[in-house]
């Protein structure tokens, strides 16, 4: 049993400040409610340390185990956690208000491509010049965009002009399983 001071939020032996204490663990015949003096003998007849893993329990939950082993599987846990987040990341395609019907398809399907690996796709429409009298048009494309992708994702903002762009925001649909 070892006197460690820890640096993570875990309580170990004697740092322990309840009267009473729930113990699990591998090696435990009985586990059920101990006086706190009697959990920390448990563990220094194992020769491991007592663990408060759940100190906001009445009564706090300890565990008998090797406090070096607990953290390391800690990190494991938070590293696999981690490593399952999905990371999104947002493509941009640019038309112009006048864009022609091949350039479209050619955009929509890099659009799709980007929405069915998850990615979002902020599509916008660039009126140079006196071209901000078409931005009717430019809306009518963004919705058709929209509307073509329908079936792999979802608007997350509607058209917006701002200064000399119009944007719209698509998020991919969530997959079935």
């Amino acid at each position: 049993m070892s006197e460690k001071k820890n640096d993570a939020s875990a309580r170990i032996n004697n740092e322990i400040t309840a009267r009473e204490v729930r113990v699990i663990g591998e090696n435990i015949e009985r586990p059920g409610i101990y006086p706190l003096a009697v959990a920390l003998s448990m563990a220094e007849a194992q020769n491991v340390d007592l663990v408060e893993i759940s100190p906001n329990a009445d009564p706090p939950v300890c565990r008998i185990v090797d406090y070096q082993k607990y953290q390391y599987q800690q990190k494991k846990r938070l590293k696999e956690l981690k490593d399952k987040t999905v990371k999104t990341e947002l493509k941009e395609i640019r038309f112009g208000p006048n864009t022609d019907e091949h350039d479209y398809q050619f955009k929509l399907k890099h659009a799709r491509n980007f929405l069915e690996a998850g990615d979002k796709v902020k599509a916008f429409v660039f009126f140079k010049g006196r071209s901000i009298l078409f931005s009717q048009q430019g809306e009518i494309l963004l919705l058709r965009l929209a509307n073509d992708l329908e079936d792999v994702g979802k608007i997350e903002f509607m058209p917006k002009l701002e200064g000399k762009r119009m944007t719209i925001i698509l998020v991919p649909k969530l997959k079935k399983k």
